[in-house]
């Protein structure tokens, strides 16, 4: 059981891979866990757990409804197996930026990936060929919305893995602001959801980046 101090957390993207792990850490640490999803049903084994909010993490009147009264918001949100945007992460970004703001809401640890924005340079020559070609468009998006992010006037942490398993947690991986990386490395979901729900109550994260890998 975790020592930290329950927090209340809204958590989206929890009907995902990473951030269904998320909701698991946060209900065995003992927050108070809100989830808004587009698919309540998904959640139906954790109905009686969590406070569920249904939505859309795109809709600036649907994120207002979820964020009022919490302290932490983590995000999430992923295309999946999609390597178009659709401006997800944009609109979402804006949605949470205008309602964490109006709520009094500061605290945000958002998802990214890594070659996202400034992690480009220290990426692989690999890595940087996939970068360029598979996941050009949906790393555009991603990186339009951590400028606004940046800009805004929360207090976040935006983390970078490389690229994502399904493998089970190992408990130990490397995070940093920069990493060198050679080849193109992995990390599981598993691992990703224990750093960004550990930022959520980790102080020393706000206003960095968080490179993590294997």
């Amino acid at each position: 059981m975790s020592t930290r101090t329950p927090t209340k957390l809204l958590i989206l993207g929890a009907t995902g891979p990473t951030g269904r792990h998320v909701v698991d850490l946060a209900l065995r640490g003992g927050d108070t866990v809100t989830v808004l999803a587009r698919r309540p049903e998904a959640l139906g084994d954790l109905a009686d757990r969590v406070d569920v909010v249904a939505g859309d993490a795109t809709s600036s009147d649907d994120v207002a409804k979820a964020v009022a009264g919490q302290e932490v918001v983590v995000s999430a949100l992923g295309r999946s197996t999609s390597v178009r945007a659709d401006d997800l992460f944009t609109r979402a970004a804006t949605a949470v930026i205008g309602a964490a703001e109006e709520q009094g809401v500061s605290r945000l640890v958002w998802l990214s990936s890594f070659g996202v924005g400034d992690t480009y340079r220290s990426a692989s020559a690999v890595q940087k060929v996939m970068y360029r070609t598979f996941l050009r468009n949906i790393y555009a998006n991603k990186e339009l919305s951590e400028r606004a992010i940046r800009s805004s006037g929360l207090d976040w942490t935006l983390v970078y893995p490389t690229m994502l398993t399904k493998g089970p947690a190992r408990g130990r991986y490397l995070v940093g602001e920069r990493l060198p990386m050679k080849g193109n490395p992995a990390i599981s979901r598993a691992d990703v959801a224990d750093f960004l729900y550990k930022a959520a109550h980790d102080p020393g994260w706000i206003h960095r980046d968080a490179v993590i890998t294997d």
